[in-house]
């Protein structure tokens, strides 16, 4: 597990300095709000200004008109029945509410299907991190028999026979042929435009107080304390993008472990997924097999299973019912007030 930063550090110590003044009659929780936002940790939850697009890999329009109308085509499985956004609704919080991600032909796939809510700010993706990058995971749905079983060749002779992609490929990549990796630099370009947008939380963080309910304030003091959420879910994206061991995953499941066999804590480990928008996403964990955020909260306050691979953070939490009900108020928090999924983000974010 990566050591957290030092204003995550600083926030916790401050949190639990808090609560200790709230146990004892101290002010109540809507003035903890005001003095926390004084602190320097308010940079680490203030949403970044712009998306970060690769140098190998720049932002156009042409690419990002491209890449969402690829996105959105069921030409790309064989059936021409399934698209990427099969998998991925936008007004499903990018995932797609199965326990198991659905392949042509409605075949089950392993996991569930993560958000692409934010990947953009990501090192690794896929539930065990084999993907480098998000140009790396463009064909490995495409092509799986158990995802839209698809054939490069045959994709390729589709989209060059079509004047509509010939013209938006001339125009995304002039001089350039239709092949692989033209479909991946588009397709990557979109998915990178995939961008949470402000939620109730955030406009708390900014100054204003009426933006979160009191519930929601007190369950952010228990998300940074007592619950020790962000020792995974750190940041603005509530990720700290690496891999753990939660106490959920099944023993014939190794998770990151299938590529470091001889590391005992990554065995069982899964990327830590985005809490945005998390309250639109159930089912929940890699396995889909949580269905609401309650019995989320009730994993987590239980500890999981036990056993060496689990991360050492996962212990019982000893939550009351009030806590938890704070902490779920909190997590709604975490939920823009647009509808997540609209099928173009909004254009002063991908730019």
């Amino acid at each position: 597990m990566r050591d957290a930063s030092p204003k995550a550090k600083f926030f916790r110590s401050f949190v639990f300095a808090s609560l200790l003044v709230f146990a004892c009659g101290g002010p109540a929780p809507a003035e903890s709000g005001d003095a926390a936002k004084s602190g320097n940790w308010r940079e680490e939850y203030r949403r970044p200004p712009s998306i970060p697009y690769p140098s190998s890999n720049p932002f156009t329009p042409e690419k990002a008109e491209l890449g969402r109308a690829l996105f959105f085509d069921t030409r790309l499985s064989a059936s021409m029945t399934m698209s990427c956004a099969s998998c991925h609704k936008p007004d499903h919080g990018w995932s797609d509410g199965f326990v198991h991600a659905r392949g042509d032909g409605a075949v089950s796939m392993l996991f569930h299907s993560p958000s692409l809510l934010d990947i953009a700010w990501l090192d690794r993706l896929g539930w065990d991190g084999k993907f480098r990058d998000i140009e790396a995971v463009t064909f490995a749905p495409i092509v799986s028999p158990a995802g839209m079983s698809m054939t490069e060749e045959k994709l390729l002779a589709r989209l060059s026979a079509d004047r509509f992609y010939v013209e938006m490929f001339a125009r995304a990549f002039p001089g350039k042929a239709i092949d692989r990796r033209t479909i991946e630099l588009a397709m990557a370009t979109f998915e990178r435009s995939i961008a949470s947008k402000t939620a109730p939380f955030d406009r708390w963080i900014e100054g204003d107080e009426s933006a979160m309910p009191e519930a929601a304030k007190r369950g952010f003091a228990l998300f940074s304390g007592k619950a020790k959420c962000t020792e995974c879910h750190s940041g603005w994206a509530f990720t700290d993008g690496s891999f753990h061991d939660i106490g959920v995953a099944k023993e014939d499941e190794p998770g990151r472990g299938r590529f470091f066999p001889t590391s005992l804590k990554l065995q069982h480990a899964f990327k830590t997924p985005t809490l945005r928008n998390d309250a639109d996403r159930g089912p929940y964990m890699h396995d889909g097999s949580i269905a609401t955020l309650e019995e989320v909260i009730e994993l987590y306050n239980k500890g999981g299973v036990d056993r060496p691979s689990r991360a050492e953070v996962i212990k019982p939490l000893g939550l009351n019912a009030i806590e938890k009900a704070d902490l779920l108020a909190f997590l709604r928090a975490l939920s823009d007030d647009q509808i997540s999924g609209t099928s173009r983000p909004d254009d002063d974010l991908i730019r």
